[in-house]
């Protein structure tokens, strides 16, 4: 596969999977289909539009219209099966980790071949994968993921975009280490997600157990897995909306 049509296959996936992460947030913050689309359009064209006009070319979401058409079947797909999707919140994680992975090994192999020195095209390979994210929970109205703290998300972007430009400069960068790259970098924001590994903060250390219990209370979408506030409202307001729903007509109070 030559390497054109490698990475806007990658391309191609990468705003899908990105866009589904934009379209679940709007379902989760109870937005309507316009507004998960728009959410899912910043989410898996952002990055790449902040990318190719740093590099001073035409965005390719722009030169191949074809980059439109995954977030808009991304919105279809969430409204269609919204009913049917459980653990929203995991979803979000998981198709925002796989965005990242693919994001960022494809991001540093398009700023190679636009001549870019390593170094640039490793911040372009990280400013792809966050860059979408980022405008996608601004918008929203969610802390950022790669400014929430609680977990790794910067540093599997860059492991992912060192290790392409490390595989594009010895030859061996192809459709196999793509796969593999990828699915390292998305592997690495998971475990980092779930077992909490994170840089050192400012009074904090390490470790996220000895934050005080008030500070754990109001957390973003991409924070430590398990339950958070406002699920229990969440299920309990489905219940409620669902029992009205079920009510024989009638008066009621």
């Amino acid at each position: 596969m030559e390497s054109s049509a490698l990475l806007l296959w990658f391309d191609l996936v990468g705003v899908f999977f990105f866009a589904l992460s934009g379209n679940l947030l709007a379902a989760r913050k109870n937005i309507d289909i316009t507004g998960g689309l728009v959410l899912g359009l910043l989410a898996g064209l952002g990055g790449g539009i902040i990318r190719d006009v740093m590099l001073g070319v035409t965005p390719l979401a722009l030169a191949q219209p074809i980059l439109l058409v995954p977030p808009f079947v991304a919105a279809a797909v969430v409204y269609l099966m919204g009913a049917h999707l459980h653990r929203v919140r995991t979803l979000i994680i998981v198709f925002d980790a796989a965005g990242l992975g693919l994001f960022c090994t494809f991001g540093t192999a398009r700023a190679l071949d636009h001549g870019m020195p390593i170094a640039s095209a490793l911040l372009l390979g990280v400013v792809t994968a966050v860059g979408g994210g980022l405008m996608r929970d601004v918008v929203a109205n969610e802390i950022p993921a790669v400014f929430n703290g609680s977990d790794l998300y910067v540093i599997p972007a860059a492991t992912g975009a060192a290790l392409t430009a490390l595989a594009v400069s010895t030859g061996t960068w192809g459709p196999v280490a793509a796969v593999v790259l990828s699915a390292f970098a998305f592997t690495f924001r998971m475990v980092a997600w779930r077992l909490q590994w994170r840089v050192p903060a400012p009074m904090r250390g390490w470790s996220m157990r000895g934050i005080d219990t008030r500070l754990r209370r109001d957390r973003s979408v991409f924070g430590r897995p398990g339950r958070m506030k406002g699920d229990d409202d969440e299920s309990r307001r489905d219940r409620d909306v669902d029992d009205y729903r079920d009510r024989p007509p009638g008066p009621r109070r």
